[in-house]
């Protein structure tokens, strides 16, 4: 087999971002958020599926707080190609609970839309918020940006978005060297040109303060990823936060707890 990437194979690099198959029960934990998720969705119906573009996936759903304050915008995982933002919606509940208003965006997958073409799409979501959103109590000023996995990856790109204050990125993908070498790319289709242009930790850092999390049993890649952009942004605002016992999906319980560090970081990025 031929090394492509620190010395692992493509069938190699390809296991060490499959969280999927290395989490036994990540099928049973992902039926449990979809569960959870339809359960809040039901308690928030008011502003579902709210169109920021005209393609079917550009919608976003806004759980607002019991009062006027900031806004989490999230953004989902999924290898930038699976996963809808009805899966996420458990994890607003934290949020709400300290008065961080939460939207969730959606966007068209890969191979549908290219990578810069989500890009684009989370922007677009972004811009249409900080017009809207002050009608159900949001100050445009006060964004901060999420996400998880991919979704870590594309809340990164976002850092120097207009009103976008600081960003809490968990479990993510920074640099897209090891991606566009794996199998991954097949949807992605990413050139060598697109990894500096299209990579958080290759592209001018943003002096916004972001705070990096990962789960201490998740894959080893996926841990590197995070500790090595937290190794660039060194002096810049934000921290590298390990969550013990965690692995890449339980680690979205800590955002879903009102008690939970990310939820508390969340809310400290936010002004609360």
């Amino acid at each position: 087999m031929t090394a492509l990437y620190n010395g692992m194979s493509r069938e190699e690099l390809d296991a060490s971002y499959n969280s999927s198959a290395a989490v036994l029960n990540s099928a049973v934990l992902m039926a449990e958020f979809d569960e959870r998720s339809a359960k809040l969705r039901a308690a928030h119906p008011q502003y579902l599926d709210l169109r920021y573009g005209p393609a079917p996936r550009q919608r976003l759903d806004y759980f607002p707080a019991a009062r006027s304050g900031p806004l989490m915008v999230f953004i989902h995982g999924g290898y930038w190609n699976a996963r809808p933002k009805e899966s996420f919606s458990f994890l607003a509940a934290g949020p709400l609970a300290h008065g961080l208003h939460v939207a969730l965006v959606g966007y068209t997958p890969a191979p549908e839309q290219s990578l810069d073409g989500i890009i684009g799409e989370i922007r677009t979501a972004i811009r249409w918020l900080s017009e809207h959103a002050m009608q159900w109590g949001t100050d445009p000023e006060r964004l901060i940006v999420a996400g998880w996995s991919s979704g870590a990856h594309l809340a990164a790109m976002m850092l120097d978005e207009p009103g976008i204050c600081g960003g809490l990125a968990v479990s993510g993908i920074y640099d897209l060297e090891p991606i566009r070498l794996s199998s991954l790319n097949d949807r992605l289709c990413l050139c060598p040109p697109d990894v500096p242009r299209l990579s958080p930790l290759r592209r001018p850092l943003s002096p916004r303060e972001l705070v990096l999390a990962y789960g201490a049993a998740e894959l080893p890649e996926l841990r590197r990823q995070s500790e090595t952009f937290a190794a660039a942004r060194a002096g810049l605002p934000g921290e590298l936060l390990r969550l013990p016992d965690h692995n890449h999906f339980t680690i979205l319980n800590d955002l879903a707890s009102p008690e939970g560090v990310l939820t508390q970081r969340a809310c400290r990025l936010a002004g609360l």
